[in-house]
């Protein structure tokens, strides 16, 4: 049976099969991100290793085709497995060797690179710190307990996580938060416009603002503002039901047994053992028009911890790498000319494993010169013997 298994991972058949699906998967992730948008496209498609079809009007779905998770393991499982059967290690094959090792490289990088990479970004004004970036394309159900000026304890829930009729409980919590609803985007009015109703909230701004759910966006441009409708459980029962949503900056505020806690829907956010305080922002446009030129950056990082106090500039093609991120000048507020205070936004990647392209190109390229000079010198022995 295993015999009969490796068989079938090392066939050329196979290499082709997966090859044709990968082209045909590349053709309809690109289509369907049109209705889709581009991040829920690479999530569903690229990202996955099935791809899942509902018919309409059901709620189950079932598989239809491989995702890219999977066509990329069973390549990579066919590589190595042809390698094992067939390749022979000898001082003529270093060469394919090198090649074939850097392209296994290549793909072991990129499933690393999807697995444990973050993108997020920092808005920052002139003379503002901050400790955290965020990820705009994802939220989360904050719990953040106030009670100490010094200090915020905050837990945070994945909006995954927020399904209608669950609870979410925490051991730093003493009560629990039922959810009883949530909209991935919606809009608050002030007033009944645009077909807005009032929410059914006990507390917080929920109990006068207006509100409308929408349909959620997939413009590059737009961003989704999700809000949710929680009830907060404690031991006695309950202590009220509010509106949280990311449209609004302020949480919603309430004590139990002396200790004062807030609660916010808000995109998720990576804290930082340091912070960033933006000393100045400059922006060049070329004369006469309003193309960009250059934009920069000058950054304090203060890291308490290690009593770290320096500056940096920032700008286009010249990141700050520090602690394992990259921070690229990615823009600016585009009412900076009206502010105050102007707002830079910086890009923050994590991504540990961002040199294996670099190493799996140069160990490509170096197989190439090996076996290409291999051949040139076995040519030109020849020449001369003949």
């Amino acid at each position: 049976m295993l015999d009969r298994l490796f068989k079938i991972l090392n066939s050329l058949k196979l290499t082709v099969v997966l090859l044709g699906f990968g082209i045909v998967l590349i053709f309809i992730g690109t289509l369907a991100q049109v209705d889709e948008g581009l991040y829920q496209a690479q999530t569903r498609y690229f990202k996955s290793f099935l791809i899942y079809w509902s018919p309409a009007g059901s709620s189950f779905s079932f598989p239809v085709f491989p995702g890219g998770y999977l066509l990329g393991t069973l390549l990579l499982a066919n590589l190595l497995s042809a390698h094992i059967s067939r390749f022979k290690l000898t001082r003529k094959k270093i060469g394919i060797f090198a090649i074939h090792s850097g392209i296994i490289l290549l793909l072991m990088g990129q499933l690393l690179t999807d697995a444990l990479s973050t993108e997020s970004a920092m808005q920052i004004a002139e003379g503002q710190s901050l400790n955290y970036s965020q990820d705009f394309r994802s939220s989360e159900l904050a719990v953040i307990n106030a009670t100490d000026p010094k200090e915020d304890r905050v837990v945070s829930f994945p909006e995954s996580m927020a399904t209608p009729g669950k609870e979410l409980r925490h051991p730093e919590l003493p009560f629990s938060i039922r959810v009883l609803n949530y909209w991935e985007n919606s809009a608050l009015f002030d007033s009944p416009t645009n077909g807005a109703s009032l929410v059914k909230a006990s507390k917080g701004y929920g109990t006068t603002a207006y509100f409308l759910p929408l349909k959620p966006t997939v413009s590059m441009k737009d961003r989704n503002i999700p809000s949710a409708l929680v009830e907060v459980i404690a031991p006695e029962g309950s202590q009220g039901t509010w509106l949280l949503s990311s449209q609004t900056s302020t949480p919603q505020e309430f004590d139990y047994k002396g200790k004062t806690y807030r609660l916010a829907v808000r995109f998720t956010r990576y804290y930082k053992p340091f912070s960033l305080k933006l000393e100045s922002f400059t922006h060049e446009r070329y004369r006469g028009t309003d193309i960009p030129k250059n934009f920069a950056s000058v950054i304090r990082i203060q890291r308490p911890a290690t009593g770290e106090d320096r500056e940096v500039k920032i700008f286009m093609n010249n990141p700050l790498r520090y602690r394992g991120e990259t921070f690229y000048q990615a823009g600016y507020h585009p009412d900076n000319d009206k502010l105050t205070h102007k707002i830079t936004i910086l890009q923050v990647v994590h991504n540990p494993s961002w040199l294996t392209p670099y190493f799996s190109c140069a160990l490509v390229a170096l197989g190439l010169m090996v076996q290409f000079g291999q051949h040139l010198f076995g040519f030109v022995q020849k020449r001369r013997t003949a």
